[in-house]
């Protein structure tokens, strides 16, 4: 393409050098930077690329014409490179995958299958994952890695699992090259890995063109994964059974509720939680009416409610002392402070700091402390991760696990 701008360049120079009054003015010039269309797709080529001019323009006296050839050399790859994407198909795709809190959580019985029912509103947040999918040339496996030592980059990964559903679900032959940039903690009750595996049946059925519905994706998790369906709602939702039940909530509370999460690097086992939990020792509130004090009047540390805290305090007691001194010393910040899931994060509502002995305790020196927000999605299209998403951890150095 530049050899193109050279060629014309040379020869409007070599017909100006024939004239009899030679040339008044031989310029080439940058151009302004063109505005990227509102048209381009995220992660286009086009999208925050400036393209560069060429302008070669020649001036004559005689006749006082003027000729002047104008070339956009990176826009005309682009359009070049976005035509090989489409007609190639999608090659990759970089996707948000947000954790969730549980406002309350109620226990309501034992099934016959072993598991527990469950009320509980969920809510995705602003703390999550990015994991970058790119189409394997393999037709036999799936390749994962990591940013974060000791998580699975085997077939046990929620992630593989769920691309090994959605071939079995669809009869698609692709694989990919995953790559899964870690930011929120496991073992924490966030459902982190939860979120991963939806994130994974999204991406699998954008390669493949759309061909399952959401409600299929939502429906075919389950299997999977209890908190997974979740996922699948628009960010907000009432969810019972198992928490594969799942009910919508447009708009429970402000997007702009603040809030922190607080974790000890000690993670909270759910099988170790459920063994020690005990149905008698549930609250007696009713779901219904939780949900829709809520939804009138917002978050109070009355309605925050979950059943799982004391055991998980009976198998992580520092648990509970951290609970205490962040509403002790948080009296006027936290509306609310709850552990999420089966723990171990403890949520304080109202605010985006932590409060100060989490900085200045030296116990807490590697704890996981991050600021979040509420998040909800449109339908047909997923998360985005909020632009003042920030997380931080007591730990550094993270090593990178790649399965081979």
């Amino acid at each position: 393409m530049a050899c193109s701008a050279h060629l014309v360049s040379q020869s409007l120079y070599s017909s100006h050098r024939a004239s009899p009054g030679g040339p008044r003015n031989l310029r080439s010039q940058g151009r302004p930077p063109a505005r990227a269309s509102p048209s381009a797709r995220p992660g286009s080529r086009v999208s925050g690329c400036r393209g560069v001019s060429l302008r070669v323009a020649a001036s004559f006296e005689q006749g006082r014409r003027q000729v002047e050839v104008s070339y956009d050399p990176q826009a005309r790859f682009n359009q070049i490179a976005d035509q090989i994407d489409k007609d190639a198909g999608m090659t990759r795709l970089n996707l948000f995958s947000p954790c969730k809190i549980n406002v309350f959580l109620r226990i309501t019985g034992k099934r016959p299958d072993g598991f527990h029912d469950l009320a509980s509103l969920f809510h995705v947040i602003s703390l999550g994952d990015t994991i970058k999918f790119s189409l394997s040339p393999s037709k036999s496996r799936d390749r994962l890695s990591t940013n974060v030592p000791g998580v699975p980059v085997d077939e046990s990964n929620l992630i593989i699992k769920a691309l090994n559903l959605y071939r079995q679900k669809t009869g698609t032959n692709n694989f990919f090259w995953i790559h899964l940039d870690k930011k929120v903690p496991t073992g924490a009750g966030l459902g982190g890995g939860s979120s991963n595996a939806a994130t994974a049946l999204w991406a699998a059925n954008q390669f493949a063109g759309c061909i399952a519905s959401e409600k299929d994706l939502q429906e075919w998790s389950g299997e999977i994964g209890s908190d997974i369906p979740f996922f699948f709602s628009r960010g907000a939702a009432y969810c019972t059974g198992r928490g594969e039940i799942v009910q919508d909530i447009p708009n429970p509370l402000p997007e702009n509720l603040p809030m922190v999460l607080i974790k000890p690097p000690e993670a909270c086992s759910t099988a170790e939680v459920y063994k020690r939990f005990r149905l008698e020792q549930t609250s007696q509130a009713d779901p219904m009416t939780l949900l829709e004090e809520i939804t009138q009047n917002g978050i109070s540390q009355d309605v925050c409610v979950n059943d799982l805290e004391p055991p998980a305090f009976e198998v992580l007691p520092s648990l509970k002392r951290l609970k205490k001194r962040i509403i002790a010393a948080g009296r006027d910040d936290y509306s609310a402070v709850f552990m999420s899931g089966s723990g171990s994060t403890i949520v304080g509502i109202g605010s985006p700091d932590p409060p100060a002995f989490v900085y200045d305790d030296e116990d807490y020196k590697d704890v996981f402390v991050s600021e979040a927000c509420l998040l909800t999605r449109d339908e047909n299209e997923w998360y985005r991760e909020p632009i003042s998403a920030n997380a931080t951890s007591g730990k550094e150095g993270l090593q990178a696990s790649v399965a081979d």
